[in-house]
């Protein structure tokens, strides 16, 4: 496992994640064993990555309004979190790659703990206060980052101005990591199958 020390978003990132299936993209890879209609996302997401392997660029990445304010609003639910955990020792790095996989957490938590931090809108929001339980959607994406950077239990909070914020802890499944290991496994093997036979397609035009 190395842990990379540079800003998300910048240069250095986007290198030390290419072509590499990150947590934010687990649950494309795991989902087809749930939904046959996640192929078509998995296959897509394989491409990029294949596309990144070999031109040595990162693809171009999407941007919506939603993700403009959780990147804004993120300095205030990490502050926000700080308050109600006091001495929580949060350390922001930049990527984590652990073998042929990886993760970009929002801040690493003392020696065992990791923080995932997520705004919504207030009448999204009012669902996962009234459940008070870990969010499903996000499973795959914590219990990966858990795996990638070998950390027991990760800490995930839900920001908006004036809303009461939302904070739920997971600890490690690992029932679950495993079958997500077995996941990742198998998508990585089909992407260096793809790979080779790019490149073979490129010797063969070249010869």
């Amino acid at each position: 496992m190395k842990v990379i020390e540079c800003d998300q978003g910048s240069t250095e990132w986007y290198a030390a994640r290419l072509g590499l299936p990150t947590a934010s993209e687990f649950k494309t890879i795991i989902g087809v064993k749930k939904d046959a209609k996640d192929k078509v996302t998995r296959r897509l997401y394989m491409h990029k990555l294949a596309g990144e392997i070999m031109t040595g660029e990162p693809a171009e990445s999407y941007s919506n309004a939603h993700m403009e304010r959780g990147k804004e609003m993120e300095g205030e639910a990490r502050k926000c979190y700080d308050f109600l955990m006091p001495g929580a020792e949060l350390r922001r790095v930049g990527f984590i790659v652990n073998g042929p996989k990886g993760c970009s957490p929002d801040s690493l938590i003392g020696e065992n703990g990791m923080l995932e931090i997520k705004t919504k809108l207030p009448h999204l929001m009012v669902d996962w206060l009234l459940k008070d339980e870990f969010p499903s959607e996000h499973k795959a994406q914590c219990q990966g980052a858990l795996w990638v950077a070998e950390r027991e239990w990760i800490d995930i909070v839900c920001y908006w101005p004036k809303m009461p914020p939302f904070v739920k802890r997971a600890t490690r499944d690992e029932p679950y990591i495993r079958e997500l290991a077995t996941a990742v496994d198998d998508f990585n093997a089909e992407l260096h199958e793809v790979v080779g036979r790019l490149k073979g397609r490129a010797i063969a035009r070249a010869a």
